[in-house]
């Protein structure tokens, strides 16, 4: 029995951004901070051919209008998900709120949060819109 609500949203795109990720955390294993973190996965997402924008200003409005404050997250990948780096001993409930509005305000389905800073595995979690 098929449930459509069970399906993984952006399955192929999601997988190749993760297995990038995995690659940055077995290279480098945890103890940096998170810049050197995001300096790797630039490289990872070149050399597998991952579309990725970094650190791109977000636009944020108030009952419409704009504010002058931006969201800016570590990357856009395919141009539809998220992805937040975090260098921290375990992903908190403040770290899901950040990439929650995020979503909010790109209207994006899917944000990835990964925490190289856990041991002994890379740390992630998917956030659904």
């Amino acid at each position: 029995m098929n449930n459509p609500m069970a399906a993984i949203i952006l399955k192929d795109e999601s997988y190749k951004v993760m297995g990038a990720l995995f690659e940055v955390y077995r290279e480098m294993g945890c103890g940096y901070l998170e810049a050197v973190y995001q300096e790797c996965c630039e490289f990872e997402f070149t050399e597998q051919a991952i579309p990725f924008s970094p650190k791109t200003e977000l636009t944020l409005r108030y009952k419409q209008n704009e504010l002058k404050s931006k969201y800016i997250p570590d990357f856009i990948c395919y141009g539809k998900i998220i992805v937040e780096l975090k260098a921290v001993a375990v992903i908190t409930s403040q770290h899901r709120a950040q990439v929650h509005n995020y979503l909010m305000a790109t209207n994006f389905p899917l944000g990835i949060i990964a925490n190289f800073g856990h041991y002994p595995k890379l740390e992630y979690e998917r956030i659904v819109r």
